[in-house]
């Protein structure tokens, strides 16, 4: 219990730097002070920095890949899904922004072409039932036909968006993402959004 709760604090103390530091900024010497852990026990658990970052994004994308499984095999109508997914992603996403935001830059830099393609692969696979939900509503009839990659490229880079640059749809409201109260309301706004261009245009004409 001891070896998986001090893991877990490795892991915790290095979202927390990568987020306020960067990755860059962040060393394994500031992951261990911060964890309270030893800098062999980080290489024991991980091997290096890369490797806990891998091991914090891995974490996320399973967790939202099992969020989605769920959805998937609700008794609902494809579209009813797909409103349900795009709320547990934004929720998901603006929660932790300020992680997805460093995540952002950290993988468009050139330097590190290995670590993003082995992010987009398992990204990939969450966006292969997401890309089931949109056609599991168009055979049930609830979602008309569409350029589905086009469509999940929409919501989800729209979702990001937001997270990365928040001052695109704040400016002149006076809400701030860093504030709880404030991110709720950006949050509901921004998921008002996504499903009222997911009704109108996915919804079949009668």
């Amino acid at each position: 219990m001891e070896k998986t709760d001090k893991r877990t604090s490795i892991i915790l103390a290095a979202e927390k730097l990568f987020s306020e530091l960067g990755y860059e900024g962040t060393s394994t010497r500031q992951i261990a002070k911060e964890s309270g852990a030893n800098m062999a026990m980080i290489n024991y658990y991980f091997g290096s920095k890369e490797g806990v970052f891998m091991e914090i994004m891995s974490k996320r994308i399973e967790a939202f890949k099992e969020q989605l499984v769920i959805i998937s095999r609700d008794n609902l109508s494809g579209m009813e899904k797909l409103l349900k997914v795009v709320e547990g992603y934004a929720n998901r996403v603006l929660c932790n922004h300020t992680f997805h935001k460093m995540m952002h830059r950290e993988l468009s830099l050139p330097q590190r072409p290995e670590m993003f393609s082995n992010i987009e692969n398992a990204m990939a696979e969450n966006q292969a039932v997401i890309e089931g939900i949109i056609n599991e509503g168009i055979a049930d009839g609830s979602v008309r036909q569409a350029d589905t990659q086009m469509m999940i490229l929409t919501l989800m880079g729209t979702i990001s968006k937001v997270a990365v640059s928040p001052a695109k749809i704040t400016s002149g409201t006076g809400l701030d993402i860093n504030n709880k109260k404030d991110r709720k309301v950006i949050t509901e706004r921004l998921t008002a959004h996504l499903k009222d261009l997911i009704i109108v245009y996915l919804t079949p004409n009668k």
